[in-house]
């Protein structure tokens, strides 16, 4: 692969675009379907575990741009935060919620 194509793939999908975000969202929308229980459900399970694995701002864009889509409350989410806190400590929830606001900006922007 081109390095140019592939630095230029990299940057896309740091920015919250590209090709292989929107792959990912796609195979995202598919393991729901497939899950056997409701898809919101299967949605905050996601959302818990990239809290847990303090997963990057392009992890919960793929997940909220499918939680928008299916009809999920902030609500619900911040909720998440709430009941695993307890759990994964105060720092991992405030590097989450900082990392959710900005999946969210980046979804809301034109």
């Amino acid at each position: 692969m081109d390095d140019a194509i592939f630095d230029n793939a990299l940057r896309e999908l740091a920015e919250g675009g590209g090709p292989v975000l929107e792959a990912l969202a796609r195979q995202s929308q598919g393991a729901l379907q497939g899950a056997g229980i409701e898809p919101q459900t299967a949605l905050l399970v996601r959302i818990a575990a990239l809290i847990a694995l303090d997963a990057a701002p392009a992890s919960y864009l793929v997940h909220l741009g499918v939680a928008d889509e299916a009809g999920m409350k902030a609500e619900a989410i911040e909720a998440v935060l709430i009941e695993l806190a307890p759990l994964v400590g105060t720092a991992r929830i405030v590097s989450a919620a900082g990392k959710i606001n900005e999946a969210s900006r980046q979804l809301s922007a034109p």
